[in-house]
């Protein structure tokens, strides 16, 4: 199956710094993606039920952007990226995620950004 990239985008009630470092930082990856989490050599190192990802940090912009690429990827053109913006109406974080799936799987990749994210904003505080 052919692999896609697709965007999906999160309003969140905290500032870009807030949600930034959720997306970021080791104490907080574990507290709604991870198990357990390390940045080690310009790279994350993510643990699920003891199963290690490294994902290599591809470009990194404090408060702004992130682009990282799995050691798993299919191909070298695949990465995951999270950019963050704000409303200049209602004043929130917009978070876009950009990542890959075989193309019949969008809508459960979707869906299961939608659920992480859901735990991401009880994980920040509402």
């Amino acid at each position: 199956m052919k692999r896609v990239s697709f965007t999906t985008e999160f309003l969140f009630k905290a500032s870009n710094t807030i949600v930034y470092r959720f997306l970021t930082a080791p104490d907080c990856l574990i507290r709604w993606f991870c198990d357990k989490a390390d940045i080690e050599d310009n790279a994350y190192i993510y643990s699920w039920d003891g199963e290690e990802e490294v994902a290599k940090i591809i470009e990194d912009i404090e408060d702004e952007f992130l682009k990282l690429q799995s050691d798993e990827a299919d191909n070298d053109q695949e990465f995951l990226e999270f950019r963050l913006s704000k409303s200049p109406v209602t004043n929130e974080t917009i978070l876009l995620i950009t990542d890959w799936a075989d193309a019949d799987e969008i809508e459960d990749q979707k869906a299961l950004w939608t659920k992480q994210m859901a735990v991401l904003k009880t994980a920040m505080g509402g």
